[in-house]
């Protein structure tokens, strides 16, 4: 399993004063999060690094068919390769600790890093590294790897969407952010517990932000 979107909430005050024109112009339920307003620069070829404080990897499964049940990885590590004038020369490897799994429930994420399940113990970590990009859009483009999970390496094929590009106000970093999506099983992995109660499919969602390296 792997966890699957992430939120950047931003929370306003001054509800008492008008409730009423809140309510209208409140972002409705799904709506996504506007886009940060950042230096506008042309993406920049060359080496990047993951932002680990500023990128999500996400998994959600179907429990028992009667709700969505989400999770997620910390300590993201990875580097990009980037070229910006041909980008399906790029390149880009994202690593996280097994152990690093986490779930609203303690008792599930104790489990998930179990023998039965993910077994970091003997799998300590997870990998994708990128080896083909297709670009199918200005903005968009079909990524095909290697995902090494629970000690099984196989082929997946992820939709990548570039977030942004741009120079960090705050830090002053060229920073470029991409996410990406997709969809394995994780019986393919040797992950079989409560299959199929526990959907098989396993929902991806990765939020990168990649910084880079002078």
């Amino acid at each position: 399993m792997i966890q699957r979107r992430l939120l950047f909430p931003i929370l306003a005050a001054a509800l008492a004063v008008a409730p009423a024109a809140f309510a209208e112009t409140a972002p409705k339920a799904g709506a996504k999060a506007p886009a940060a307003k950042t230096e506008p620069v042309k993406a920049e070829s060359g080496t990047y690094a993951i932002d680990p404080d500023h990128t999500q990897v996400g998994f959600v499964v179907s429990h028992m068919g009667f709700s969505e049940f989400r999770g997620r990885f910390g300590d993201v590590s990875g580097t990009l390769q980037l070229d910006a004038a041909n980008p399906a020369k790029s390149s880009f490897d994202i690593k996280l600790p097994t152990a690093s799994v986490n779930t609203p429930v303690d008792k599930l994420t104790t489990e998930l890093t179990a023998a039965d399940w993910l077994d970091a113990k003997a799998n300590p970590e997870i990998l994708f590294k990128s080896q083909k990009v297709t670009v199918t859009g200005p903005r968009q483009a079909k990524v095909t790897g290697e995902l090494t999970l629970h000690g099984v390496t196989k082929a997946v094929t992820l939709d990548a969407r570039l977030h942004g590009a741009g120079v960090n106000p705050l830090n002053k970093k060229v920073t470029v952010g991409f996410d990406l999506t997709g969809t394995i099983k994780r019986s393919e992995f040797g992950v079989t517990k409560y299959v199929p109660l526990i959907s098989d499919e396993v929902g991806l969602e990765i939020s990168a932000a990649f910084e880079k390296q002078n």
